[in-house]
């Protein structure tokens, strides 16, 4: 579902009341800007697509994936009726490709269910989206921040995330998940807004 303004109002007014340092973050960065994505299998198909490779590469392969499903919209369908060879002509490694075939083919099956994720708490999505093949704990909070539109995700393991508290606290080394939950306290039950802010601010 797609993020509700007054719940951002909401976040952002928390936020600075209750850190000064979020405080200033939130001035310095501006208005929140993220948008959810509403279709569930791209967005995790994504995910997998851009796994450890630059935004720049990630959406020229995922460009050329599209296109090569013309007519066809990209899909669960479209994607189990694609050879692996076919994926790896569009740049798709074989291990990625690995992954998408597991992905749509569970989603066919039924074994994977998108559209009754919505109903489900963080921590019943999250098991349901790891048993996917390449889908591991990051990409589920991610696919919950931006695609589920939930408030309070903490990805403790995320890089961005670390190295922006990292720098906006003080710190003297990159925190570890405990350090960053305790941090993170006062953001609650705005966790994923908080990250969102963090991320933006190493673009500053």
């Amino acid at each position: 579902m797609p993020f509700v303004a007054q719940h951002i109002r909401d976040a952002r007014n928390h936020l600075r009341r209750n850190d000064p340092v979020m405080r200033e973050i939130v001035q310095r960065v501006g208005p929140f800007t993220a948008k959810t994505r509403r279709d569930r299998f791209a967005s995790l198909a994504g995910a997998i697509v851009a796994q450890q490779i630059s935004g720049k590469a990630a959406r020229s392969i995922w460009d050329r994936l599209v296109a090569s499903l013309e007519p066809d919209k990209l899909t669960a369908e479209s994607i189990d009726r694609r050879s692996l060879e076919q994926l790896r002509e569009v740049g798709i490694s074989r291990q990625k490709g690995t992954y998408l075939k597991d992905l749509a083919a569970r989603v066919v099956a039924g074994e994977v269910h998108l559209s009754t994720l919505g109903r489900m708490s963080d921590e019943e999505v999250t098991a349901e989206l790891t048993q996917i093949k390449g889908i591991g704990r990051w990409t589920a909070q991610m696919f919950l921040i931006f695609t589920l539109g939930r408030l309070d995700v903490l990805p403790v393991d995320d890089h961005g995330v670390r190295t922006a508290i990292h720098r906006a606290y003080n710190l003297r080394k990159l925190p570890d998940a405990q350090r960053i939950e305790k941090i993170a306290m006062p953001w609650r039950p705005y966790a994923s807004v908080a990250s969102w802010y963090l991320w933006r601010s190493l673009e500053e």
